[in-house]
């Protein structure tokens, strides 16, 4: 079952979404090397329930924290912990909030100090390939062809796509019907209507495509131990242009 939101709830969202942005703005201000991935999600833990909202991933399916904190090889799903950063690491943070009944998600990669060139691309290449595939997301499209354009854009510049994990729907619950592959065949799929809420998340690998859970039961990693790239917006869908209800203004103004 695909749940249309109206007017009123897609706004609701949009408020959840851009308190996830705000949050990641936080943490953004904390990544440097020396810093422990736990501090980041006590951090956001205080900054999000400061602001009248839950943290939308603390105990959903039992996940016990409110970032997944995915360093390097790990693509996501990984747990905050008293490692610390160290230069040239890339930290991929990914955070959900519930407030108002309605849920917001969103997901950054960050550098810490300096990362190799390589490395570098494969951010970049990955955040880009988020936006090619929001431009797919209007009415009248298909599933399939958001996921083609991610598709087709990151294998072109060298890059793997994984394909065990997918962006899905979302609004009063994290996780919604439809599932959103970032790989796939233009035309297939459902249609998109106005209503809909995606949340739409690349994840690509320098290395292979194939991915490992690790012993604790959430964390997934590349099975190369290459690294990985993910991004992550929430968009509502619209005739002609997808809404982004998500942003990245606020972690990029502290990131300049």
């Amino acid at each position: 079952m695909i749940y249309l939101k109206t007017k009123e709830e897609i706004e609701l969202i949009r408020k959840s979404s851009l308190l996830v942005g705000k949050t990641l703005a936080e943490v953004a201000k904390l990544i440097k090397p020396g810093v422990k991935t736990i501090d980041l999600d006590k951090r956001a833990e205080e900054f999000i329930t400061d602001h009248g909202a839950i943290p939308g991933f603390k105990g959903y399916n039992g996940f016990p924290y409110t970032l997944c904190i995915s360093i390097n090889e790990n693509v996501v799903h990984g747990f905050p912990s008293e490692r610390e950063l160290i230069d040239g690491d890339i930290v991929s943070v990914d955070c959900g909030t519930l407030m108002n009944g309605f849920y917001g998600d969103s997901a950054y990669t960050f550098g810490v100090g300096e990362v190799k060139e390589e490395v570098v691309a494969l951010m970049k290449r990955t955040k880009e390939s988020l936006y090619i595939g929001i431009e797919m997301a209007v009415a009248g499209n298909r599933i399939g062809d958001i996921g083609n354009a991610v598709q087709k854009y990151v294998e072109k510049v060298g890059y793997t796509v994984v394909r065990d994990l997918v962006g899905h729907g979302l609004g009063k619950n994290l996780h919604e019907k439809p599932e959103v592959p970032n790989y796939g065949r233009q035309g297939t799929g459902p249609i998109l209507k106005e209503g809909m809420v995606l949340a739409i998340e690349p994840m690509t690998n320098l290395g292979t495509k194939k991915v490992v859970q690790e012993n604790d039961g959430w964390t997934i990693r590349t099975a190369d131990r290459k690294p990985s790239a993910h991004f992550e917006h929430d968009v509502a869908i619209r005739k002609g242009k997808a809404d982004i209800l998500s942003t990245f203004e606020y972690i990029e103004e502290v990131l300049n």
